[in-house]
């Protein structure tokens, strides 16, 4: 189990790749290439599960990973969550398992997500409302919910505009009107007992997001997917005063590296007694694992 003593950072936002690759038959190759180039990142064929605990370990950080399921509305074959679980396990001195199901799935997301949870220890799931085509306030995805809640386990939601399908033909069919931060409000409202994390800074939605996150008890704000550097001087606003217990270390990897984020985070207007509430002691209570 991680040592959560010794890590310098939890990083909240990671992303699982399979051991095999990309999948040249749906088109994931295309949509991975097309991302790296987005983001600038360094390599040709995403990193996989025990190549980002050998990266993470290296840089004495915490992850929680997970893949996403969106095989409904994108054609993209699904990482399984439960081969996710078995690398994790061999790397779970540095790494935290998520999970990830496509609500659209019904009974069957129910089911899967009681026993990851009950069987496997999962402790949150992550959501891409964009990739899944869902509002996250829409009724199907309740009985989700409520297993969620029944449980103690973690929402976590993207949110704000996507690298996923930027710059490709009709954004590869991305909407991204699902993944304004507005509609977590409701999420928030009928299930107080599950905790929510709106990840990324929410691009054109950044003031909706402070909005819930600062009205709302259960709701996290992780600041994944941007450069410190480009973050909008309200949100450091917001960080640094009302949401500094709210605020939460997340990179995006493999799009954006740990290290290239906490060195731009470094050179930010935070202050300095927020900086540990961002990079770990506020994922540590979030997650349960510490004060």
């Amino acid at each position: 189990m991680v040592d959560f003593a010794k890590v310098r950072a939890i990083d909240i936002h990671t992303h699982a790749e399979e051991p095999c690759g990309c999948h040249a038959d749906d088109g994931y190759d295309e949509l991975q290439s097309t991302m790296a180039s987005y983001f600038g990142a360094p390599w040709k064929h995403p990193p996989t599960i025990p190549e980002t605990a050998a990266h993470y370990r290296a840089m004495n950080i915490a992850a929680v990973i997970f893949p996403v399921d969106a095989e409904r509305e994108t054609g993209y074959r699904r990482y399984s969550n439960d081969e996710v679980l078995e690398l994790v396990k061999e790397n779970e001195d540095v790494l935290i398992p998520f999970a990830s199901i496509d609500p659209w799935k019904g009974k069957m997301a129910v089911r899967e997500a009681r026993r990851l949870i009950e069987q496997h220890g999962i402790r949150g799931f992550k959501f891409h409302p964009t990739m899944q085509g869902f509002y996250p306030n829409d009724r199907m995805a309740y009985p989700f919910y409520e297993v969620l809640a029944e449980h103690g386990c973690v929402a976590l939601f993207h949110t704000g505009q996507t690298g996923v399908g930027s710059g490709m033909r009709s954004g590869n069919g991305m909407r991204l009107k699902y993944s304004n931060p507005m509609y977590l409000d409701d999420v928030a409202v009928d299930f107080p007992d599950m905790n929510i994390i709106a990840a990324h800074p929410s691009f054109p939605w950044q003031e909706e997001a402070i909005a819930v996150a600062q009205h709302k008890p259960n709701v996290y704000i992780d600041l994944s997917g941007w450069s410190p550097k480009y973050f909008p001087p309200i949100l450091v606003r917001y960080a640094n005063s009302l949401l500094k217990k709210k605020m939460l270390f997340g990179s995006d990897w493999p799009m954006i590296a740990p290290e290239k984020w906490l060195d731009a985070f470094d050179k930010a207007d935070f202050k300095d007694e927020v900086r540990p509430l961002i990079l770990k002691e506020n994922a540590m209570r979030l997650l349960g694992v510490g004060t």
